[in-house]
């Protein structure tokens, strides 16, 4: 039989997840907030994946992931993996990382875009486009999903 204790968990004293739609394409202020090394699916490499944390605006709080190939037999994979860990290291100011944990907890302004998913018609993901030092982000509200040409949750047709 399965241990179900909870132990003393009080629903009243942790915030609820929020829903996971993308936010809107636009430019935003973040921090690396976790990294590390995982598989790739066919188990024969390896990707960095960064968390990175808004930390201003309406969307302060939202995560969003990069995955860096760096470990990849795709020598087009890693090159761009290395270019845009290059530019990561740029936008924080650390040109000489002896581990990824050194880009952690330091601002940097992130191009996000919205796409719809390849596996799943309908679906949309947020792609990070570019990473800029944090100078350049605004604090001001991202366009909205229309704007961007995404349906906002409500009006997509449910399977």
């Amino acid at each position: 039989m399965a241990n179900n204790n909870l132990d003393g968990f009080d629903a009243e004293k942790v915030e609820p997840s929020t829903n996971f739609d993308p936010v809107p394409a636009g430019l935003y202020l973040v921090m690396a907030v976790d990294s590390e090394f995982k598989p790739t699916a066919k188990k024969d490499g390896e990707y960095l994946q960064f968390v990175l944390e808004i930390v201003d605006g309406p969307h302060r709080g939202r995560r969003l992931f990069d995955r860096l190939n760096l470990k990849n037999n795709n020598e087009t994979a890693v090159k761009i993996a290395r270019a845009t860990l290059s530019a990561i290291c740029r936008a924080v100011g650390v040109m000489r990382p002896r581990d990824s944990s050194e880009l952690h907890g330091k601002p940097m302004a992130i191009k996000v875009d919205v796409e719809e998913r390849n596996d799943k018609p309908g679906a949309f993901n947020n792609r990070i486009k570019d990473y800029e030092p944090a100078n350049g982000a605004s604090a001001a509200p991202a366009p909205t999903a229309a704007a961007a040409g995404v349906q906002p949750p409500w009006k997509r047709k449910s399977a």
